[in-house]
């Protein structure tokens, strides 16, 4: 299947996450790629020291006038990281213009993680950030994102019944199937709940010894590519997991390379697992 994914977030020219990760990812998959930077970004905000930022906010509206009067249309409408609430408004236009005519729409809030929001978010962005998922068919949140758009106490550790209320809350918002990363219900476990209709189904894999900025990132857009290429939800979750997992792995025994994670190196794989 060839879909044409159109994938809205910011550029951050080193660091591989964000749009540097999505627009590879997303064409390895098979997939048209279009793109709507957000902002430019000298490099991605975790561990670097006085980097550029340049706000594409402006440029957002003019951009979707000019599609919609060459008739642009997509098959997927794919955010990531969107720096201010009025940036989330312009995609809720984007989305009223082009989420029709079957195109799905995902949201990966991207914006905390470990209990915390990133600099510069607060709660009036989380609650910008829950109505632009809940008018989504598809909402990719961590455990943080998502505690921060319902309301739930976050917790380090959990059981299965904190995780069923989390997902009931996020259920709740909209009409859109909920998955919810970074679900592990032991110490050496992780995985990804898919929420619908009432009906939950969990895939869990070993924790890597190591976390790494932009695996978000990689999931949801492995996730997108999968799902635009035919597969199931579950399928797709099960493949976004695994590949984020190998990128990691393929990365542990770099100690410079500790910005990102080596996902390139592992598109071979990604698109093997895709042909199966």
């Amino acid at each position: 299947m060839y879909k044409r994914v159109l994938t809205i977030q910011d550029i951050s020219c080193v660091g591989q996450c964000s749009m540097t990760v999505a627009l590879p990812i997303l064409s390895a998959c098979g997939q048209e790629t279009c793109i709507l930077p957000s902002a430019v970004l000298s490099t991605h905000t975790y561990g670097f020291t006085n980097f550029t930022f340049h706000d594409l906010t402006e440029d957002i509206p003019s951009i979707r006038q000019h599609w919609e009067k060459e008739n642009i249309a997509f098959d997927y409408i794919y955010t990531g990281y969107l720096g201010s609430t009025l940036q989330i408004g312009y995609v809720k236009d984007i989305f009223a213009a082009f989420a029709k005519n079957g195109c799905k729409t995902i949201v990966d809030p991207a914006m905390g993680d470990h209990g915390k929001l990133y600099p510069l978010f607060d709660e009036v962005y989380a609650a910008a950030m829950a109505e632009l998922c809940a008018q989504a068919d598809i909402m990719i949140p961590n455990i943080t994102e998502a505690c921060f758009m319902t309301g739930h106490p976050y917790q380090e550790t959990y059981d299965e019944a904190y995780v069923d209320a989390l997902l009931a809350k996020l259920g709740a918002m909209g009409n859109g199937t909920v998955v919810l990363t970074g679900v592990g219900y032991a110490p050496d476990q992780t995985g990804v709940v898919i929420y619908q209709n009432g009906q939950k189904w969990y895939y869990s894999h070993p924790q890597e010894s190591k976390s790494y900025h932009g695996t978000g990132d990689i999931f949801a857009s492995a996730f997108v590519g999968a799902l635009a290429g035919g597969k199931t939800m579950e399928q797709a979750a099960a493949i976004a997991a695994e590949y984020v997992a190998l990128c990691i792995r393929k990365t542990l025994d770099d100690p410079n390379h500790w910005y990102g994670v080596k996902f390139e190196t592992a598109l071979p794989d990604l698109i093997q697992m895709l042909n199966k």
